[in-house]
């Protein structure tokens, strides 16, 4: 983690000296000299923070090293914000003019003082790592006795079998079905799933079963993880497939020797090579030559916890991911583990004991290694009075490994392994999301969840008509890893005021620059930590704890808490990031306005009054999100047009003063929420990627047409909604047919009636959403709809369909994911032919009152995994 704050100071700086240049006249080379220092630091960071687990002494110089990188980019920025509020104070009066002169030496001797002591600092630790055996990039690799223990703690072998499996019996049977079922098209099978899922587990079934022992006439497993090497691995392949080799003659053997030999013998006989735990793509990349690519009978079955990993060795290979467990396989498998040693006289548990048992399996969410760690603990314990003891410590356990089975080290240092080979940029991304799951906002964030999905560490939810991520969860004991994670480096202190006066997290003298406040009604509860640790404060999240969802049960005034809120917004001059949460209620702070260095602004679902004055002096936001509820119009900030800087803009639902000033906002990226008010000025957006807009009238539709069809633009995502009371003049059909054909639009929203569907061939292949409302079509919608060709998406809304009969045809809706049938009054019958929506995995039918019966049809669709049935008619 101090290797990522290193990077990212090390860029800032870079960034301040170039765009704020005028700001760091008379400090410009100690700041381009101190910038040096801490790239050469970070070097030795490489080795240094995969080290803290060797010892405390390391892990408290790497946490020195972090906090440098803070001081050295707080002194900058502090200084530029000082001299940027300073400057303008009086030009038209030549003596506060010459007070500026003096205050700006001051602040550059200030600064310099504190920049020379940064550099005693790094100098001192610098001896102090190499003291401790760390070392400079250039100087290899780290290495340690705790890195081969940890080598040799998750080296797996293939005779070691386990003997209570529960809950994965289905997962073997693919796996065997996959490996020897003749005219196979891959000779890959992959296993993938987060670390302690049962992925080594599984293969060794798979590898001991006895149809695959049947199947193939060679068996070669290696385990490869972090630490390997090629000669090593190809070596314990070749004793394993060629057993009558001596060993003296593999050793001798070259590297080419080797390679060609593991080769060949895969293609002269059918053999099965395990690469068990495998990390990386370089670990293939160095073995890939030994192993044929040709459907020559021989099959390689790999396991990871990385799925980029599994798609590199073949992108066209088989991958199967591996689930959780469920609350009754959790409890049985416990029940194994935890009642396996005991008598026969013994074995059983009472239903308190059950109950306590049942409710501790639950607690794992899942995760097999969870339980058996849970199981080991609780096979020493015999009374309920010992079990309760358990229940009160469980996350202790899961932490330190406390189990009877010396094996497992840990759920917690299991699921570290993975957070500690995150490449230094990721491993931030991973620890902001313990507070809560958002939303991705820029190309760099999705990809960081991307990495973080195909690491297993977190869980997401794609979006059917995109494909981009919509949501994303944390596995609970993955959070729990998280939590702690981020407490031990000081990444982020959580205050919680619904327990009382005092902040739930620790109150330690360290310096705080992320804080997320959780808030209550009760405003005797709000104590803020002392100024002295929060004054370099860079992000503050507040949350209402009454909010479920997209549903508010009760906002939370802040109104009573701004006399102890003042200082908190006048002292953090240094704020990057601030986002008040949804549910809260009361006046904006004008003290925001002073914030110089905010970049991020939230009030989506808050209700805070008087923002439009203040949010326009914040001239450097990038990131400003005003989707307030739609009971609460607003009006827009009188400056907005002013904000040049702003990337990402999100609109509220309903305001005041539609009309917007666009002058100023050319580098918006993201815009959501335009009205047609702004349609005229929407060409002066060269740079908009994202547009989420809606119409209520079609004398605007025409520009917004033409802004969506020009090839020039750099859109990449766009949804509209247009809303209408008829469609019924042949120009309005004819804007109508323009608008599906605009290649930039995904999504389409259509309110009103019509007369009849355009024809299938004006739809735009990159329509990927419908959604039809009020349309009172009286032909088949499922005729045309069905033959759009890359429609993932498809929502009937209340009368939208007037007939009685839809008929989805053989070959229709190749690539449709989801489909909602709702408050379909006429409809009676719904045929579904074999070879129709053959990806189809999300179903809805509400109040389709008529409808006699489920499509027989839907038997066909075997890829659907939801289906939801609401008041429809009673037979079905």
């Amino acid at each position: 983690m101090a290797e990522t704050v290193v990077s990212f100071v090390v860029e800032r700086l870079g960034f301040l000296l170039t765009n704020e240049a005028k700001f760091l006249y008379g400090v410009c080379d100690q700041v381009k000299q101190v910038q040096a220092e801490v790239k050469w630091m970070h070097d030795f960071l490489k080795d240094a923070d995969t080290r803290q687990i060797e010892g405390e002494r390391v892990g408290n110089r790497v946490w020195e090293v972090r906090e440098i990188a803070y001081d050295t980019e707080d002194a900058v920025e502090t200084f530029i914000f000082e001299v940027a509020s300073r400057r303008g104070c009086g030009i038209r009066i030549i003596l506060k003019r010459f007070t500026c002169l003096l205050n700006e030496a001051r602040l550059r001797r200030k600064v310099g003082l504190e920049i020379q002591a940064i550099q005693t600092r790094i100098s001192n630790l610098t001896r102090s790592l190499q003291t401790y055996g760390i070392k400079h990039l250039n100087e290899g690799e780290g290495s340690s006795s705790a890195t081969e223990r940890r080598r040799l703690l998750r080296r797996s072998y293939s005779h070691v079998v386990e003997e209570d499996f529960v809950g994965l019996l289905n997962d073997v049977g693919i796996l065997v079905a996959e490996l020897v079922t003749k005219n196979t098209h891959c000779p890959l099978v992959s296993i993938c799933g987060m670390g302690g899922l049962g992925k080594t587990t599984v293969a060794k079934k798979v590898y001991h079963h006895r149809d695959v022992r049947r199947h193939f006439d060679g068996f070669a497993w290696v385990c490869v993880s972090q630490q390997w090497k090629a000669q090593d691995i190809l070596q314990g392949i070749l004793k394993k497939l060629i057993p009558e080799i001596k060993n003296k003659e593999i050793m001798e053997m070259r590297d080419d020797e080797l390679f060609k030999k593991v080769y060949e013998v895969q293609k002269e006989k059918k053999c099965l090579v395990v690469l068990d735990d495998i990390w990386s793509k370089d670990a293939w990349n160095a073995l890939k030559d030994a192993f044929p690519n040709e459907k020559i009978g021989s099959k390689l079955l790999l396991t990871t916890r990385i799925k980029d990993v599994a798609l590199h060795v073949d992108p066209n290979g088989f991958l199967h991911q591996l689930r959780y467990l469920n609350e009754e396989e959790s409890w049985e498998l416990l029940q194994k583990k935890a009642l396996r040693r005991r008598d026969d006289t013994d074995s059983s548990v009472g239903i308190e004991m059950e109950k306590l048992g049942r409710k501790m399996a639950g607690q794992c969410g899942g995760l097999p290694l969870a339980v058996v760690v849970l199981g080991g603990v609780l096979a020493t314990k015999h009374t309920l009075d010992e079990w309760e003891t358990v229940n009160r410590n469980v996350n202790l356990y899961f932490r330190k490994g406390k189990g009877h089975d010396q094996e497992y080290s840990g759920v917690s240092d299991i699921l570290a392994l993975s957070y500690h080979d995150l490449p230094y940029q990721f491993k931030s991304c991973f620890l902001y999301l313990e507070i809560e799951e958002k939303e991705t906002r820029t190309d760099v964030a999705e990809r960081c969840l991307h990495e973080l999905a195909h690491r297993c560490m977190i869980q997401v939810q794609v979006n059917e008509s995109t494909g981009r991520i919509k949501s994303c969860r944390l596995h609970d004991l993955m959070r729990d890893f998280c939590l702690s994670k981020a407490k031990e480096e000081n990444f982020l202190k959580v205050i919680d005021f619904r327990h009382g006066s005092e902040p739930v997290e620790s109150t330690s003298s360290s310096t705080t620059r992320r804080i997320a406040l959780y808030l209550h009604t009760n405003v005797d509860t709000f104590v803020l930590p002392p100024q002295e640790t929060t004054q370099h404060l860079r992000s503050a999240l507040f949350f209402n704890p009454y909010v479920d969802g997209l549903f508010i049960s009760s906002f939370v005034e802040i109104d009573e808490f701004m006399p102890k809120m003042k200082s908190f917004f006048e002292d953090f001059k240094l704020l990057r990031v601030l986002d008040f949460g949804k549910g809260i209620k009361g006046r904006f702070p004008k003290a925001i306005g002073k914030l110089r260095h905010l970049r991020y602004l939230s009030l989506n679902g808050s209700h805070l009054t008087g923002s439009e004055s203040v949010i326009g002096k914040l001239k450097y936001l990038e990131t400003l999100d005003l989707r307030v509820p739609s009971y609460f119009p607003i009006s827009m900030p009188n400056r907005l047009w002013k904000m040049e800087r702003l990337r990402h803009l999100y609109l509220p639902f309903f305001t005041h003063s539609r009309r917007i000033r666009w002058d100023g906002l050319r580098n918006l990226e993201i815009l959501v929420n335009l009205w047609p008010d702004n349609f005229e000025d929407l060409l002066k957006l060269t740079k908009l990627r994202k547009l989420k807009a809606s119409c209520i009238e079609f004398n605007a539709l025409g520009t917004i047409i033409n802004y969506l069809s020009d090839p020039a633009t750099c859109l990449r995502h766009s949804s509209f909604t247009l809303k209408a009371e008829r469609f019924c003049s042949e120009e309005d059909l004819t804007l109508l047919c323009r608008l599906l054909e605009c290649h930039h639009l995904y999504k389409l929203s259509l309110r009103g009636p019509i007369g009849k569907l355009p024809d299938d061939t004006h739809f735009s292949p990159s329509l990927t959403y419908i959604e039809l409302g009020g349309s009172r079509l009286k032909k088949d919608p499922m005729v045309t709809l069905g033959k759009v060709p890359n429609l993932r998406r498809l929502e009937l809304e209340s009368d939208s369909f007037a007939g009685e009969e839809m008929v989805c045809s053989t070959m229709s809706f190749p690539q449709l994911r989801s489909l909602v049938l709702r408050c379909l009054e006429n409809l009676e019958e719904w045929r579904v032919d074999e070879g129709a929506m053959p990806n189809l995995s999300s179903l809805r039918i509400q109040y389709c009152e008529k409808l006699k019966m489920v499509p027989d049809g839907l038997r066909f669709v075997t890829s659907l995994q939801e289906f939801k049935i609401l008041q429809t008619a009673k037979r079905i």
